[in-house]
């Protein structure tokens, strides 16, 4: 892998981004939106301050996931990737540089998501707000990741949102939003174990309610990045040129 070559594909990533405001406006408005909307419907109850926390974990993973996996694919489906790949571009180089373009928009996802949610909608945060951005970003980059990864095995749009329901669906219900996850049935509660939502979901209740140290929420964004790394190299090997 090559770090100019690396930077370079960040870096037209992200000059594609630019020229499309729809994209930007998913990116960077509908997640708070749809916080704003929540607390707004919630705003005369406490459900808001419960799952304030883990609505700004859902909201930018799911439009993460849903723009890096439809972005990858159309460029392999119109053979941007066949002729890039046929330059001296190594697949890993072409995935971090989505993964690095992706991870920017992301911070700015979640700077965006966080504060709006905190000094627009007023949910109360105990802990420490920039350890709860830092679980945020690395939260909407899971998403990048494993929209990168979806990617990989589609071969149409309509079937990325097929992707939803199998790698989507499970982790929001099995995350701990709906019901925490301690009082869940033993096996689904080991099931949740092993999915990054329910990780990432944890670390921002944690910090919202201040209830765990530093030390538990860095464990849990260590689980968070073993997710990001291994479904990057997964996303480099699985990699093809073109949907045939």
């Amino acid at each position: 892998m090559n770090p100019q070559r690396t930077l370079a594909t960040a870096g037209r990533v992200l000059s594609q981004v630019r020229h499309d405001p729809r994209t930007i406006a998913l990116l960077l408005v509908v997640p708070s939106l749809l916080i704003g909307l929540l607390a707004w419907i919630f705003s005369d109850t406490p459900v808001f301050a419960t799952i304030g926390p883990g609505m700004i974990a859902l909201f930018p993973f799911i439009v993460m996931f849903l723009v890096t996996s439809i972005t990858t694919l159309r460029e392999r489906r119109t053979g941007t990737l066949e002729r890039l790949l046929s330059m001296p571009l190594g697949k890993g180089d072409l995935i971090l540089g989505y993964t690095l373009a992706f991870g920017l928009l992301a911070v700015a996802q979640s700077s965006v998501a966080v504060g709006f949610a905190v000094w627009v909608c007023g949910l109360e945060i105990s802990g420490s707000i920039w350890l709860l951005l830092a679980v945020a970003v690395a939260d909407a980059v899971l998403g990048t990741t494993l929209g990168l990864l979806a990617s990989a095995f589609a071969r149409t749009e309509f079937q990325v949102v097929q992707f939803m329901p199998a790698l989507v669906f499970p982790q929001i219900l099995l995350g701990g939003i709906f019901l925490p996850r301690d009082q869940l049935p033993d096996v689904l509660r080991a099931i949740s174990d092993w999915l990054p939502l329910s990780h990432a979901i944890d670390a921002l209740q944690a910090v919202a309610t201040d209830a765990q140290d530093a030390a538990y929420v860095g464990g849990e964004l260590l689980i968070i990045g073993a997710w990001i790394v291994g479904a990057v190299v997964l996303g480099s090997v699985t990699l093809r040129r073109r949907t045939p």
